[in-house]
């Protein structure tokens, strides 16, 4: 289509048209707002050789935090046109997409400050017999080419946390956005550019995950593999990848579980955002909230009202808290979820109804325990509220499931928050705050189905090094 604006592959500084057109829609209004040219499998070979030939000239630490600094800045100071960018193409609302854009600048200045910090450690060697006279340490060396995928519901700050780390580490990057979602990873991409980045350690490949996906991680010069989407998907990229590493950050259903002793008030108003934002299409979406019987009816009226005070619509207007999910069947799926839930026996006591691609913020009770929007991922705007008597329950009621990547806790006794910490089994959990809560410096990662690995920063970039042992015996030391 003429006259809008184009997406294309980066291949060695050059962006690359192909002959596959995709139009990339405004996710609340139906309307195209670009056209986007899905790679070839040729051109996926093509950026993967040049990033391997990149890779074996690694930038220096602080040529590496001075471009990591730079991008970080030129966020900064597009804050509002990325931020509509974002909303346009991925349907969240704007208040969402200034918070991930300003989230964007944080990931790219705690990679570059990171990039200063990589070391190793001293082995105490001289304590094994015969090893008196020698020396040992350890350094961390690049991996070489990172291939990222990355998902729709965070097009700049996921995108920011795969490319960050993986060129504070000093390797070389391939990214493949969402197909939904191509606009703000280009964005990055071009600010690496301007800052100084050489061509060859920054590339982006357009197009499906079953083609141009598949085609990135099978290629075996590709060393590290960054994957944040469903867990079908992930098994599927862990089974190719033989002896190479990865790090895979999968689905989730997520819960919360609030206690007698809790800020009734507090904990209702965070869970209601912790359920809605973004159309409840994030990993950690509370999804499950477990509550003491004795404060279930106060819990209950209390997310009710949260949940109303939600502005629901058009994600460009300031007022709007949650706009469209990514796609029309995306919504029709997670209303028939409701529907069949309601045929089980469920009620809806807010929300669940649907007007295209927009659903409301919906809640239910009495749900049975194998009904899908208690069992698998949602992904949408629904939360199941289940009463509890036994905290031990409780806790085995999270655990049953074979995700586990974040969970809450709102309590007042620390036993109860140290009992869930130790046995609730997922990757993290958050006191006093619901399961979407999270920093972009922590670690984060989960267990079972929800993948394995660790981003944030600081973790990810131990993940895409390799640990190095140097062993030496001074020359004339027998």
């Amino acid at each position: 289509m003429t006259g809008l604006p184009t997406v294309a592959n980066l291949i060695n500084g050059e962006w690359l048209r192909s002959d596959h057109e995709r139009i990339v829609h405004h996710k609340f209004t139906g309307e195209p707002i670009a056209v986007a040219y899905d790679a070839t499998t040729d051109m996926v070979a093509d950026a993967v050789s040049v990033a391997h030939a990149a890779s074996r000239s690694p930038l220096d630490p602080l040529e590496r935090f001075e471009i990591l600094r730079a991008v970080a800045g030129a966020i900064a100071e597009n804050r509002e046109q990325l931020a509509i960018d974002v909303v346009r193409e991925s349907g969240f609302s704007l208040k969402d997409c200034l918070g991930d854009t300003d989230r964007a600048v944080q990931t790219m200045l705690t990679s570059a400050e990171e990039a200063k910090r990589i070391d190793g450690a001293v082995v105490p060697i001289q304590a094994a017999p015969g090893f008196a006279h020698r020396l040992a340490f350890t350094i961390r060396q690049p991996v070489g080419v990172v291939g990222a995928i990355t998902p729709f519901n965070s097009p700049l700050n996921t995108v920011a946390h795969k490319i960050g780390p993986a060129l504070a580490a000093g390797n070389a990057a391939v990214v493949k956005p969402s197909p939904f979602t191509p606009i703000a990873a280009a964005a990055l991409c071009r600010m690496l550019l301007e800052a100084g980045l050489p061509a060859g350690l920054i590339g982006l490949v357009l197009g499906p995950g079953e083609t141009i996906g598949r085609a990135l991680v099978e290629d075996e010069r590709v060393d590290f593999v960054t994957f944040t989407g469903s867990t079908a998907t992930g098994k599927s990229i862990s089974a190719s990848l033989g002896m190479r590493r990865a790090t895979m950050e999968c689905g989730n259903v997520s819960a919360t579980i609030v206690c007698r002793d809790a800020n009734v008030v507090s904990a209702a108003q965070q869970c209601a955002r912790g359920a809605f934002r973004k159309s409840g299409q994030v990993c950690t979406s509370v999804q499950r909230l477990y509550v003491h019987a004795d404060v279930m009816d106060e819990f209950l009226d209390g997310l009710v009202a949260a949940a109303s005070k939600l502005v629901v619509g058009d994600p460009e207007d300031p007022r709007t808290d949650i706009g469209p999910m990514i796609s029309e069947a995306a919504a029709q799926r997670a209303e028939e979820w409701v529907d069949a839930a309601v045929e089980q026996g469920a009620r809806v006591v807010a929300g669940g109804k649907r007007s295209g691609p927009v659903m409301t913020p919906t809640i239910l009770v009495d749900v049975p325990s194998r009904a899908r929007v208690l069992c698998e991922e949602a992904f949408a705007p629904v939360v199941s509220v289940v009463p509890f008597e036994d905290f031990d329950a409780a806790i085995d009621a999270v655990n049953d499931t074979p995700f586990g990547l974040q969970a809450g806790i709102f309590t007042r006794d620390l036993d109860s928050a140290l009992t869930a910490a130790r046995r609730l089994r997922v990757g993290g959990v958050v006191v006093n705050s619901p399961s979407s809560t999270r920093a972009d410096l922590m670690p984060y990662g989960g267990v079972k189905d929800s993948g394995y690995g660790v981003e944030g920063p600081r973790y990810a970039i131990r993940e895409m090094t390799e640990e190095r042992l140097v062993l030496i015996e001074p020359a004339g030391s027998r």
